[in-house]
């Protein structure tokens, strides 16, 4: 391993770089277990830019959170598995996962505001980043934590090193968020919704930002969020997620042409696109279920779909491969 940079069991040549296989977690409550996640599945190539859509609650956070290995206490993985470049992660040590979070693999949490610490400066930050997961000397750290700062267009970086989150704007904070990700070149970003709370045109600017920077490191990106208009302007590829579950996953253009699970078209129908108009909106009827059910259907998108039949609630749902690349979960699909 070369001191500094790679964590053991790194396969910088290993394709996928990502693996996720079967995953299933709950989260054990007062009130119940909550079936969070169910047969989760998908791959990420190097380089490749990944959406993970779907409404609130669907468990696009607590996926990311089970790739990093950051999750709550009350989190058990029942099954499956989370292979990196190589590493099986639910098998590592937490050692070693400390040497993969920040170096190999970063993310970019939804509010900055609260992720940044409010009471340390911003350049100081970053130098423990660079401190803890580099090899960067420390005569160095503050040129380099200026660099990082530079590199994701913080205006005047050399004084907003020295400055305090709560004077930096919204955008602003999530550029220095973007900064810490990146300060040791990550193989793979995650971005659980990185345009929260941001305006239409800071959201476009942080957005090109994260874009260019992974094309320039042949970075990995999965970016979680709940808008389609952004996942289809901004993704290779892209997973729908629903009540834990993956419903269906296809290339963008083609997912947004011919979309093969009806959550998906209902999904694609709520969202405002560039060609479309306020008519041709409408709303996905019903709610998510209440995962703590003993008797969740086996699709759980069943009350909500107008093609629901009986074997939808009882019987397991089948993969339908269409071309080789989308996969559909559905016993009745478009």
């Amino acid at each position: 391993m070369r001191p500094g940079r790679r964590a053991p069991g790194i396969d910088r040549n290993h394709v996928p770089l990502l693996a996720v296989r079967d995953l299933t977690l709950e989260f054990r409550t007062r009130s119940g277990t909550v079936r969070a996640l169910e047969h989760v599945s998908f791959e990420l190539g190097k380089g490749e830019t990944l959406g993970i859509v779907g409404e609130s609650g669907s468990g696009k956070s607590v996926l990311s959170f089970a790739i990093m290995r950051i999750l709550d206490a009350a989190a058990r993985i029942t099954r499956g598995s989370i292979t990196f470049g190589g590493l099986d992660v639910l098998a590592a040590s937490e050692d070693t996962m400390q040497q993969v979070r920040g170096r190999e693999a970063a993310m970019i949490f939804q509010n900055p505001r609260t992720a940044l610490n409010p009471i340390c400066r911003i350049g100081r930050q970053i130098e423990d980043v660079l401190r803890t997961h580099s090899t960067t000397l420390s005569d160095d750290l503050k040129r380099k934590a200026i660099e990082c700062l530079a590199q994701v267009r913080i205006p005047d970086p050399q004084r907003r090193y020295s400055a305090y989150p709560f004077e930096l704007s919204g955008g602003q904070c999530q550029r220095v968020m973007i900064a810490l990700a990146l300060a040791c070149d990550p193989q793979l970003l995650i971005a659980d919704e990185p345009t929260t709370g941001l305006d239409v045109t800071t959201q476009a600017a942080i957005m090109e930002l994260v874009r260019e920077l992974a094309r320039e490191r042949n970075m990995a990106t999965i970016l979680i969020t709940h808008d389609l208009a952004l996942a289809a302007e901004f993704c290779d590829r892209i997973v729908v997620m629903h009540a834990g579950h993956v419903v269906e996953t296809a290339q963008t253009a083609r997912l947004f042409g011919t979309p093969g699970h009806p959550y998906t078209a209902q999904l694609i129908r709520s969202t405002p696109l560039p060609d479309s108009t306020v008519d041709g909106l409408s709303s996905i009827p019903g709610n998510l279920p209440d995962l703590r059910r003993a008797d969740l259907p086996a699709c759980r998108f069943y009350a909500r779909c107008e093609r629901a039949t009986g074997e939808c609630a009882t019987a397991t749902l089948p993969e339908r491969v269409r071309d080789g690349a989308q996969r559909v979960h559905c016993h009745h699909p478009l």
